[in-house]
């Protein structure tokens, strides 16, 4: 069992836990995740790693209620305990001194950006973050990206905070600008990550994404996360999850994604339709 030492709710329906599990911080790495089960009849869960204490032996996630196990998830507190908490799996994001790096965060994904964006600073790398939502209310760790940035970006769909737009907006005004970028990585939703990818593609800049969004057991066992990069077959959990965003067949991963939505939202009503009886 992982007993969680810390809960905070970073805005609505975003939730932060800071597990024990010194195992895993020993290792963890920058683009890494575990996979976790609330309880013996869960089901299995991917979950980035947005932090780690080696000293502490902690290891932090962030994770949104979408599914039915992240809503059962959001109802433990500190003190609870995690019966499964396995990492870190995944092969971490490839860091090197590459120039001028652009860090592209859309919603919760800041807290997948944020150890990037600190393991390429420290790797000696001019860092600019941009991270975006929908609206002012879903914006969290700023403060904590800008400190591992050089620069800092801030847009909302909505224009209620920052400035109004996509992110892809500021990264096309940064490739058209004097400045050389070297290297991209963009993470969050799928469309997010495909259009960033879109964006760079005419400036020949290297581009990374992580395909989290379409991981289920995380081992490559179930075949879920198969995915075309350049034509071959990978899987996003152990290939990946980072890709070179240029080559993934993005039509494809979206198809993929949508294979269990009816399965998923049976599961969530059963499981609403129990806590309702109690």
């Amino acid at each position: 069992m992982y007993q969680i030492l810390l809960r905070e709710d970073l805005v609505p329906g975003i939730h932060l836990f800071k597990v024990a599990a010194p195992k895993v911080a020993s290792k963890a790495q920058a683009g890494q995740f575990v996979v976790i089960r609330i309880d013996e009849k869960g089901e299995r869960i991917p979950l980035t790693i947005a932090d780690w204490d080696r000293a502490e032996g902690s290891v932090t996630i962030v994770f949104m209620e979408v599914g039915t196990t992240t809503h059962r998830l959001a109802l433990l507190k500190a003190g609870d305990a995690i019966n499964d908490f396995i990492g870190p799996l995944g092969l971490p994001t490839h860091i090197d001194k590459f120039g001028t790096v652009v860090c592209v965060a859309g919603g919760f994904a800041v807290a997948t950006i944020m150890p990037i964006a600190r393991s390429m600073r420290q790797k000696g790398n001019k860092v600019i973050s941009i991270m975006g939502a929908r609206n002012k209310d879903l914006i969290f760790w700023e403060d904590e990206l800008r400190s591992v940035s050089d620069q800092l970006i801030v847009t909302t769909d909505d224009g209620s905070y920052g400035r109004k737009g996509l992110v892809t907006e500021p990264l096309k005004e940064l490739l058209e600008g004097d400045e050389e970028i070297n290297r991209v990585i963009a993470i969050g939703p799928s469309v997010m990550m495909k259009y960033s990818a879109l964006t760079t593609e005419p400036f020949g800049v290297d581009t990374i994404v992580s395909l989290n969004p379409i991981m289920v057991d995380g081992t490559g066992m179930c075949g879920c996360c198969r995915v075309s990069v350049g034509g071959e077959t990978k899987f996003a959990c152990v290939d990946g999850p980072d890709f070179d965003g240029h080559q993934v067949d993005w039509d494809l991963l979206f198809a993929r994604q949508r294979s269990y939505l009816d399965e998923e939202k049976c599961s969530f009503d059963q499981w609403q339709s129990q806590m309702d009886s109690k």
